[in-house]
């Protein structure tokens, strides 16, 4: 029977770019500023990684189809590469990829490397895919803002929250996100802002305003995964073990019929229930210090906090207006700034949220710096309420 990889993985380094755009770096030099910072942590030699996971979401504007690029950037030792694609998940599912062959006994130490350049594309959103009968079809039927608008409308009708109270709780959702990315010297917006600010801004797609929607942004994340056991031959005391890694995607339900109402993410609740599981958690809310959750839009963090079984149903706004997750809140969320703030380079935004969970373990985080944190937890939402994947990560300290 399948018992999954609960600390049969450590983290043995990482390293994470600063976020914004970076005019002044292309693909390769981002995956290498992130790769450096990695390999320093881990204190190994390059040689020693023994197969590598490229995630990258929009090949067109980035490195192409293949991991071939990564190799490249990087000088690896003409070891194993693969590109991994999973919408939002993208980072996430390169981690997966790392950790499951490092905890196979395929490999002692591998690498996932998350990277996205965007700006470069000269577009004021994300840029449009590559023509095709789907993309022709199925594209313009939707915007982000606008697929992610519908969960506020959908929310306020299951739980007879008010659209006022409830666009109360999203600009506390923002305000957060802005005051911790402040702190942050490598997300992309570091300008606190007020609640009054959020509320005013103009409209992007009823009821999200400017400041309850992420930016586009350049960057990369990596991770240098290895066991315990190697990690520990190599010198390594104070390790970040990986205690659970869950996905879950969309199966058609949302969209084939009426038990959906729209009102919530049903994989996240799926690979919420599958990660606590592996992880051995059955309180969430007691047993998590901190989190870095997928906020594309101010709605979305407030919806999932439901999904992961931390606030009660009907219960987030209240949570959230009680600062519950705030930096010094009972339940931290989204210290960095989260993808509202750090920024949202689609592929390295999964390990991004490692790359803060790992800081915060093991004390490194500076001025954000929490009390003592013990287990964290990462979430990522890729595509849109209808049809999406979410990925759910517990990390804590080694044993």
């Amino acid at each position: 029977m399948a018992t999954g990889i609960r600390d049969k993985v450590v983290i043995l380094g990482m390293g994470c770019t600063r976020f914004g755009e970076r005019w002044d770096a292309g693909p390769d030099d981002l995956m290498l500023e992130a790769f450096i910072e990695a390999l320093d942590d881990a204190g190994i030699e390059r040689d020693q990684i023994e197969a590598g996971w490229l995630g990258v979401f929009y090949d067109e504007q980035s490195v192409g189809k293949s991991a071939i690029p990564l190799s490249m950037a990087l000088r690896l030792p003409n070891i194993p590469v693969t590109r991994v694609e999973n919408l939002c998940a993208t980072g996430s599912e390169a981690l997966r990829g790392a950790a499951y062959a490092v905890a196979s006994g395929a490999c002692d130490i591998a690498l996932a490397l998350g990277m996205e350049k965007l700006k470069d594309s000269g577009y004021a959103g994300l840029p449009e895919r590559t023509k095709g009968s789907f993309d022709d079809l199925w594209m313009p039927s939707y915007t982000a803002p606008g697929a992610f608008a519908q969960l506020a409308s959908a929310y306020s009708t299951r739980t007879g929250i008010s659209m006022d109270d409830l666009k109360r709780a999203m600009a506390h959702v923002s305000w957060k996100s802005h005051q911790n990315g402040a702190l942050n010297p490598k997300a992309h917006l570091r300008q606190a802002i007020t609640i009054e600010q959020a509320l005013n801004a103009p409209m992007v797609a009823h009821p999200l305003g400017l400041y309850d929607c992420c930016g586009v942004s350049d960057g990369a994340a990596c991770a240098i995964v290895t066991t315990p056991e190697m990690a520990r031959s190599l010198g390594k005391r104070d390790l970040v073990a990986i205690k659970a890694l869950q996905l879950a995607a969309s199966n058609g339900v949302e969209s084939g019929h009426a038990s959906w109402d729209g009102s919530y993410t049903l994989t996240t609740r799926t690979a919420a229930g599958r990660a606590y599981a592996e992880a051995g958690i059955d309180n969430p809310r007691k047993q998590i210090d901190l989190m870095e959750v997928h906020d594309c839009f101010s709605i979305t963090e407030l919806i999932v906090m439901e999904d992961l079984g931390l606030s009660a149903p009907g219960d987030a706004p209240k949570d959230i207006l009680d600062g519950v997750y705030d930096r010094d809140g009972a339940l931290p969320c989204q210290v960095d700034g989260g993808l509202k703030c750090f920024g949202h380079p689609i592929g390295a935004s999964g390990l991004r949220m490692a790359y803060e969970i790992y800081l915060q373990l093991l004390g490194r985080a500076g001025d954000r710096q929490l009390d003592s944190p013990s287990i964290g937890m990462t979430h990522n939402l890729g595509g849109i309420p209808i049809r999406n994947i979410a990925s759910v990560s517990v990390f804590g300290l080694a044993q």
